[in-house]
């Protein structure tokens, strides 16, 4: 996988000097980490980033936005933009994509039942994304057909996916991608499809939360080679900002296993906290990246993006530097997508700053070393 990295963080600009993998014994080349308040950022090496953000919910007015930003055609790009230095410099780039896509030119539509435009797969291709879990409680709004639309869309643009599938065969076969000489592996889970049945004879059409189902994905991500398995997880209470206590004594289950190192987790449309069990990093809700609820709440604008580092240990991988990116969806008109590390001072910003800051800390992870760009 090749990426153009460049990474801006606090204001602070880091230049990152193209390199290529030394023999696989040796492990991945070194990669950056962007680090606040440094004028350069030499990572540990054979060290990769990953960077994960909230849902990417398609509501009607968005895509008005987009059609307007496209004079006529709709053009996602610019309502991303703000965004797209933090993700594409990360070295793997992961989107949830809550929402299943429409035939091109449609015909689209929001809540309850979404098929957004196909249009938004190419926007998070140019922002940097390398993969999507597509496992979410809409997934099969628009049934086998969008499944199929959305995985093909994906496939056609080169963003890899996990979470839904369009046979038996696609599902029984592991997300492993090669991050710079390091095989990371994705899966991607929902609690439930809003009562939607799956299709008689389809049940691996999506993937919906069962623990033991969660782990045997891993297990068999491993034995095709991973070395890194990250778990994407549609779960929680909506608006709610607290885990529940089955979110968290799943996270605990999960992260005991050997086979899972780090779940991201998606639903509630407003940011969770980020806890460490043991020696591994559960964000139990990343809130939504980009939407615009008929009814905002102030809150549902606020996401973040999880940004870990993971580095050698031993014959191991291991998240050694973990931090938290706030970013708001700036309703007022064009409707922006910014990252709030590298926006200038205002009332909205020290908000949505001190809001996220008190939600994510909330179980004490910043003193297992959980930290925000200029915090």
């Amino acid at each position: 996988m090749t990426k153009h990295r460049v990474a801006a963080l606090a204001g602070v600009a880091v230049l990152v000097a193209a390199c290529s993998s030394p023999p696989q014994q040796q492990g991945p080349a070194p990669t950056p980490f962007p680090e606040a308040g440094t004028s350069s950022a030499a990572a540990p090496e054979g060290s990769f980033s990953v960077i994960a953000t909230g849902d990417v919910l398609i509501h009607p007015a968005l895509t008005e936005q987009a059609e307007a930003d496209g004079g006529g055609k709709i053009d996602y790009r610019p309502l991303l933009a703000g965004i797209k230095p933090l993700i594409s410099g990360a070295d793997l780039g992961i989107c949830h994509l809550e929402t299943p896509l429409a035939p091109e030119g449609g015909p689209y539509s929001g809540y309850p039942s979404f098929s957004a435009p196909p249009e938004i797969a190419d926007a998070l291709k140019d922002t940097g994304y390398d993969t999507c879990s597509t496992s979410s409680n809409h997934t099969i709004d628009q049934g086998a057909d969008g499944v199929t639309r959305t995985l093909d869309k994906l496939d056609a643009i080169g963003v890899k996916h996990t979470g839904s599938a369009r046979s038996a065969a696609e599902a029984a076969k592991p997300l492993v991608m090669d991050v710079h000489g390091v095989k990371v592996a994705q899966v991607s889970y929902s609690f439930g499809f809003n009562g939607i049945k799956v299709p008689a004879g389809k049940p691996w059409l999506a993937n919906q939360i069962d623990v033991d189902e969660v782990l045997a994905e891993a297990r068999k991500a491993r034995e095709a080679g991973a070395q890194v398995v990250i778990a994407s997880l549609h779960w929680g209470v909506e608006y709610r900002h607290d885990p529940t206590a089955e979110q968290r004594s799943q996270a605990k289950r999960i992260l005991a296993s050997d086979d899972v190192d780090l779940i991201v987790g998606h639903h509630a449309h407003v940011v969770q906290p980020f806890e460490k069990i043991g020696d591994k990093w559960v964000a139990y809700g990343l809130g939504n990246s980009v939407a615009r609820h008929s009814e905002p709440k102030g809150d549902t604008e606020e996401g973040a993006a999880a940004r870990f580092r993971f580095v050698r240990d031993g014959d191991r991988w291991k998240v050694d530097k973990a931090e938290y990116v706030p970013t708001l969806v700036r309703l007022e008109a064009p409707i922006r997508l910014i990252d709030l590390s590298t926006s200038p001072p205002s009332a909205a910003v020290t908000k949505a700053l001190r809001n996220t800051d008190k939600t994510i800390l909330s179980l004490g992870a910043d003193k297992s070393g959980l930290t925000r760009p200029g915090r």
